[in-house]
């Protein structure tokens, strides 16, 4: 018989309901965090969330054991915890369970961005926690899902493999091992350098959205995203981006997968260049852009993905021009600076780090922060 697993999913939106019910429907004791208590108010009347998939897919009313937006009442007694937010909230949430986390439990950034699972250590151990929590992320969401209103969720795919590492990474298996119960599409990502530089979102979204600025504004994103908005000169720019990244992975012994690899392994879609293996993924067609943009492919992936890629390159001697022009336009066009409010190698406690002291501090988790 499948073990029965006491988990906390932190986050109501569209990922953070369609895991909490899908888990619940596994049969597992599921409690459901919000910051906001509106947010899961519905939730909280019915007893939990309705879910809808494709076909053969799951389905039926996930019963939660409770949503709450008392953290406290959220982590007691479970034994694995899911944040579902976006990675910009990764250190507000890790402030926040720090003095109710307890050990043996294991915390799974979904995902983590790039250097999302540091960031959580560095700002939970910061805040006084001395458990023995490991603290793992996913290198994707594992779900594409939907929210189809306030206790119901939707979900169109659930992902094949997705990479996940611990910090340190000595500890991976560990969280697999409680991971794999609930699910087995998990697989050891190596370390949280690799899951983190594999980060494609960090490559195609903030740099396609500046590069389109002025169409999004024009038509409030009534146009194709990726067929209309990547064209041979925006798709340039792309490719320059994914040589910065392969580059800066390459400077501290990984070899990252390239944006055509990834769309091969993702979607089985190829072609010559970055711009003919976009158009050559059926799925890409219909989505529509952002509608604004101030969105989440700027406000999220500039500081937690890009920045951190870029901080990395600068300290370890990688020409990051490219990834340095995206990000000063994003702080132009939203009038911010996304460099101070970024995780770089100085926020995160990395600056000054060799490759080696770099590498050893994310296998073995020795370093002072």
């Amino acid at each position: 018989m499948t073990q029965t697993l006491s988990i906390t999913v932190i986050g109501a939106g569209h990922g953070g309901k369609a895991m909490a019910a899908h888990l619940a429907l596994m049969g597992h004791r599921v409690k459901l965090y919000n910051r906001t208590a509106e947010r899961i108010y519905a939730i909280q009347q019915r007893g939990g969330i309705d879910l809808e998939s494709q076909e053969f897919g799951p389905r039926g009313f996930g019963k939660l054991e409770c949503a709450t937006s008392n953290m406290e009442e959220a982590l007691k007694g479970s034994q694995l915890i899911m944040v579902v937010v976006p990675s910009s909230a990764h250190a507000d949430i890790a402030r926040a369970a720090a003095p109710y986390l307890q050990d043996g439990q294991v915390v799974v950034l979904h995902p983590g961005r790039t250097c999302g699972a540091i960031e959580f250590t560095m700002v939970m151990r910061r805040s006084g926690c001395q458990a023995d929590v490991i603290v793992a992320e996913a290198e994707t969401f594992i779900y594409a899902s939907r929210s189809d209103g306030p206790a119901q969720a939707r979900i169109f795919r659930i992902k094949e493999a997705v990479p996940l590492a611990a910090l340190p990474a000595r500890r991976t298996r560990e969280a697999l091992e409680l991971i794999n119960i609930v699910y087995p599409q998990f697989i050891d990502g190596g370390n949280v350098l690799q899951t983190g530089l594999n980060n494609m979102g960090a490559i195609f979204h903030p740099a396609l959205t500046l590069l389109n600025a002025g169409w999004i504004e024009a038509t409030h994103g009534d146009y194709q995203f990726y067929i209309d908005g990547v064209t041979p000169s925006v798709a340039r720019v792309l490719e320059a981006l994914d040589r910065e990244r392969i580059t800066v992975a390459a400077s501290l012994g990984i070899r990252a997968r390239s944006a055509l690899e990834w769309l091969k392994m993702a979607y089985d879609a190829v072609g010559n260049d970055l711009r003919e293996a976009i158009h050559n993924q059926p799925g890409y067609y219909g989505i529509k852009a952002p509608t604004t943009l101030n969105h989440r492919y700027i406000f999220e992936d500039v500081p937690m993905s890009l920045v951190p890629i870029a901080s990395l390159g600068m300290q370890y001697g990688v020409s990051v021009r490219g990834m340095d022009s995206i990000i000063r336009l994003a702080c132009i066009v939203h009038n911010t600076d996304y460099w101070r409010r970024g995780r770089t190698v100085e926020n995160l406690g990395l600056r000054g780090l060799s490759v080696e002291e770099l590498t050893h501090f994310v296998m073995e988790g020795e370093l002072a922060v």
